[in-house]
């Protein structure tokens, strides 16, 4: 196991090791439950070898993070430079991301080859698009780095789910505008995630599209030019397409639609639960105060996290966007969500038992002020009526 060592300033010599180092492998692992699914298929499993993704997702990952709780640990402070400068951890997740393009691929040859029933290619895909919108993680991840390398595998990664402007509107958009009610990929208290989803699908890829285009014209060059990185994205992802439906038929090409659709709703799902209610305040220059750890839903829960690369410590993401996953910390009185990601998809789709849960938490973070909160107006009144204001 890596030993670092650093000295604290009075004096002391700190010896830290990550125990979390090789746990990581675990968010390898997700991106490949497909493929193992597949491979199963060949085995005396058979066709019920393809619920395994949707199995995983919905009911394993929400039972272990039960099971194993929360991990509230910080690696010290002395040591987080040496965290930061690892390239174990680079290389990581760098890994990941050819697994997720072969467990795509594998999932619609199978398809394209196999004789399965409808009901078996629907939970296929939509269990293996729940994990391509989760391994979107991976291209936000790399999409943060200033290495070109890390930045083109982000491209990559994210075009698996055909989501080409994700890195370009969440970089330069989201990050700007989170937790205010300009921002589409910020939900509002009192919306649902089917009405968030109809505000942010678009809303984010009109931003990501304005932005990129705005780049391109201060470089003096068209948007439409082939430098634009959004476009590479969607053309990576055509091809894609393209070659599955010239191998197999073009019958593929909408369960291929379908299944970045889903990655999409599972990002937007991610999006709703990040930041349900919460608001910056504006100054009194009509600017909105800086991005601070109380503006962001956080959680520990340790399965959910190794497999997202601690996503769920959104908290210092937000705050500190360019900290790497491995040095993410906890802080205390953060928004804290009651579950990992999986488990807050399920709540999410219900709508009536998400507020009943997530309401009084929004409420309880805004000192019962309902005015400080990123509520949506069409839902001021049942609010109000429900939580009456001096």
């Amino acid at each position: 196991m890596t030993v670092m060592i650093a000295t604290a300033e009075n004096d002391i010599e700190i010896r830290y090791s990550d125990a979390k180092r090789w746990l990581y492998l675990w968010s390898l692992f997700v991106p490949a439950v497909p493929l193992i699914s597949v491979a199963l298929y060949f085995t005396s499993l058979g066709v019920w070898a393809t619920l395994i993704p949707v199995l995983f997702v919905y009911v394993c990952v929400p039972l272990l993070d039960t099971i194993f709780g929360e991990d509230t640990h910080n690696p010290p402070a002395e040591v987080v430079p040496q965290l930061v400068s690892d390239r174990h951890y680079q290389w990581m997740v760098r890994s990941a991301v050819p697994i997720v393009w072969v467990s795509f691929m594998a999932m619609f040859v199978l398809i394209g080859t196999q004789a399965l029933p409808v009901w078996s290619i629907a939970l296929l895909i939509l269990g293996g698009a729940s994990i391509s919108g989760n391994c979107l993680t991976i291209g936000h991840e790399l999409g943060h780095k200033q290495d070109k390398t890390d930045r083109r595998l982000a491209m990559w990664c994210n075009a698996a789910v055909g989501y080409g402007h994700f890195r370009v509107e969440h970089n330069r958009g989201h990050h700007i505008w989170v937790s205010t009610p300009e921002d589409p990929a910020s939900a509002k208290m009192g919306e649902s995630v089917y009405r968030f989803a109809m505000r942010e699908l678009p809303g984010t890829l009109v931003r990501g599209w304005r932005d990129e285009a705005e780049r391109l014209t201060k470089a003096g060059k068209n948007r439409w030019s082939s430098e634009n990185e959004i476009l590479q994205g969607y053309a990576i992802t055509s091809g894609a397409a393209i070659i599955l439906c010239m191998a197999f038929g073009w019958y593929l090409l909408p369960l291929i639609l379908a299944h970045h659709f889903i990655g999409y709703y599972m990002l937007t799902m991610t999006n709703y639960i990040e930041h349900y209610g919460l608001l910056r305040q504006k100054k009194a220059n009509g600017q909105y105060e800086p991005c601070r750890p109380h503006h962001s839903w956080n959680t520990n829960h340790i399965v959910s996290n190794l497999m997202t690369f601690q996503l769920q410590r959104h908290s210092d993401h937000h705050t500190n966007p360019m900290r790497p996953y491995q040095a993410l910390r906890d802080f205390p009185d953060l928004p804290r969500l009651p579950s990992g990601y999986p488990g807050m998809y399920l709540l999410a789709a219900i709508p009536p038992i998400f507020y009943r849960v997530m309401d009084p938490k929004v409420l309880a973070w805004a000192g019962g002020d309902l005015s400080k909160t990123n509520i949506a107006p069409y839902a001021r009144r049942r609010l109000e009526k429900r939580w009456p204001q001096p």
